[in-house]
C-alpha cells in the first residue's frame, strides 16, 4: 500500500506530505493508529487553513 501511495504522491503537482504510521496496516486498526492519522490530518489542516485565513477570497 505504501508503494501505491508514494506513486500517487509523485503524480501530485501541489504541496503534499506523506506520513507513515509505523506498524499500522492500511486500515489503521491497531490501537492508537487512527488517532495518529487524525493528528497528522489535524496538523496539516491547521497549518494550511490558518495560512489561507489571511488571504482575500
Amino acid at each position: 500500500m505504501l508503494d501505491l501511495n508514494r506513486a500517487a504522491q509523485a503524480e501530485l503537482r501541489c504541496e503534499n506530505q506523506l506520513e507513515v504510521v509505523q506498524g499500522a496496516t492500511h486500515l489503521f486498526e491497531e490501537p492508537g493508529a487512527l488517532d495518529e492519522v487524525a493528528e497528522f490530518a489535524r496538523e496539516w489542516f491547521v497549518r494550511h487553513l490558518a495560512a489561507d485565513a489571511g488571504r482575500p477570497g
